[in-house]
């Protein structure tokens, strides 16, 4: 592989010649070499989303010049549309804010806008990863910025439809069931009778009440502190931008973010995803109950309860012919035992800020976006392979 020779602040540095990245972005690679894990896709397009609507509001201010707004505009459009993906190689575990990160789609950008302006990778003659890409920024409100717009993203796309679905399924489940009566059991002994479609409908009424509280929680992801730049007073912002780039932020993702009413709070804070963890805590609290209730209910078939019949998907033993497993309750309840394990280190690195930032950004938008994956395709997979093809067996109830 061919390399070329970049220099920064500390010296050069060899890159690839091919890499759309630069100097900083290898001193990350070299210095951070903990794991495989890196930010997803989604913090990816969030933070393409911030850098192009920085380049818009920049030209607005009359900051940028018109051909280089248009070709960092240009591609960043490139990197919403997955161009590039191969280029954002900084670990997850790498120097503290994010500024790896935010100097890795800098860079990206950079060249690519170099590119388009007919100059070569690297040179950097006419667009510059700071003072162009990151004018009017810093890693401290981008990244920070970047992790509210994909969460509220991901969860209003994948998780929250997810959800909704959940609930609809446990609701026709409780209809179809209502005629069908049974023994309660409290403390796992017989108690006095219920019907079938009851106890479903406390497992709709559980995921309804999650639901609602995540999408209030939700609401405080929508409060940016993009143009605090560095601690929340917004130096070297030019008038009007906060306003500006919130507008072509809401161009691009259609939802209506807002600049945060306390930019000191939001940029030492985050309260507000630790509010929608704590709503996610709800939800897997539900799933662990609804998954080992269905567990429960499925068990035997000869000598166990077997009230309800759970729909074979694969063979459950390799050394028991025929026997079938609760499988899809069972990956239900890893998924949420790895979601709490987020929810854990979301919380820790919420309360490690210091002064007038969290530098734990990267370890928490990674904890948070892969909660809402996993609980999105966990819950996807239960209700499409397990749930709305459950079947009671009523003489066995009665």
């Amino acid at each position: 592989m061919e390399d070329r020779i970049e220099k920064d602040t500390l010296g050069e540095v060899i890159v690839p010649k091919d890499a759309y990245y630069g100097a900083q972005t290898q001193r990350a690679v070299e210095n951070f070499k903990v794991c495989s894990l890196r930010l997803p896709a989604s913090f990816i397009k969030a933070q393409a989303i911030i850098k192009r609507a920085a380049a818009l509001s920049n030209m607005t201010a009359g900051r940028l010049d018109r051909k280089i707004g248009q070709a960092l505009v240009k591609a960043s459009d490139e990197i919403l549309k997955g161009k590039f993906s191969d280029q954002f190689v900084v670990d997850l575990f790498q120097a503290g804010a994010g500024t790896s990160q935010n100097m890795n789609i800098n860079e990206v950008l950079a060249n690519r806008a170099e590119e388009l302006l007919g100059g070569k990778l690297g040179e950097y003659k006419k667009v510059h990863p700071n003072d162009h890409v990151n004018m009017s920024q810093s890693t401290n409100d981008t990244i920070h910025t970047a992790i509210h717009i994909a969460a509220y993203t991901e969860l209003h796309k994948q998780l929250l439809p997810a959800v909704s679905g959940l609930e609809e399924s446990l609701g026709k489940k409780a209809r179809e069931f209502v005629g069908i009566i049974k023994s309660g059991r409290t403390h796992l002994q017989d108690a006095v009778p219920i019907r079938l479609g009851q106890e479903f409908e406390a497992y709709t009424g559980m995921i309804k009440h999650a639901r609602e509280k995540i999408e209030k929680a939700s609401d405080s992801l929508l409060d940016l502190c993009i143009g605090g730049t560095a601690v929340g007073t917004g130096l070297n912002r030019p008038p009007g931008y906060r306003r500006n780039v919130i507008a072509n932020i809401n161009d691009s993702t259609g939802y209506l973010f807002r600049s945060a009413p306390n930019m000191f709070e939001a940029m030492q804070s985050f309260g507000a995803v630790v509010e929608v963890a704590g709503a996610l805590r709800l939800l897997i609290t539900a799933l662990l109950k609804i998954a080992d209730d269905l567990r429960l209910l499925s068990s035997g078939p000869l000598t166990g309860l077997a009230e309800i019949t759970l729909p074979p998907v694969q063979p459950g033993s390799s050394i028991m012919p025929g026997k079938v497993n609760p499988v899809l309750p069972e990956m239900i309840n890893m998924v949420c035992f790895h979601a709490l394990g987020n929810d854990s280190a979301i919380v820790h690195a919420s309360q490690a800020g210091q002064l007038e930032l969290n530098v734990m950004m990267p370890v928490i938008g990674y904890n948070f976006l892969q909660e809402v994956e996993i609980l999105t395709g966990g819950i996807v997979s239960l209700n499409n392979r397990c749930l709305i093809n459950i079947t009671a067996d009523a003489e066995r109830c009665r």
